[in-house]
């Protein structure tokens, strides 16, 4: 397969041009969190553990200005900005789910009880 360059990046296939689109710690679980509704930058902030404010702002600019996730903003005091998956988005969210399946199916050939880990987690955070 030939390289590709775009804007000074080289691409070596088309999975490596999806990976290096999507990739990273943060596109993916924001991604998730916005699969099924809006969601403001307070709840995704809340909702995903060990993300910064630096890195969810630069994550979600990231993601909209490659047209995976789309902004509002509410001329209101305090402002609100909401964030939502475009028809982009949504098209990532059936390769996202795809590799999450395939992942879990991985873990469990390994041995690894994925849903007994999150039931123990959401106990744990319970408690304290």
């Amino acid at each position: 397969m030939p390289d590709v360059i775009i804007k000074n990046r080289r691409f070596y296939n088309p999975v490596d041009f999806v990976f290096k689109k999507l990739g990273g710690t943060w596109k993916i679980p924001v991604l998730w969190r916005l699969r099924n509704k809006t969601r403001r930058y307070t709840e995704l902030q809340q909702d995903i553990a060990h993300i910064s404010q630096k890195m969810l702002t630069q994550t979600l600019r990231e993601l909209e200005a490659e047209g995976f996730v789309s902004k509002k903003v509410f001329a209101e005091v305090p402002p609100r900005t909401e964030y939502s998956l475009t028809p982009k988005g949504e098209k990532a969210m059936e390769v996202i789910t795809y590799l999450r399946n395939y992942g879990l199916q991985l873990m469990k050939d390994e041995g690894i009880d994925y849903d007994a880990m999150i039931k123990a987690e959401k106990k744990n955070t319970v408690k304290k």
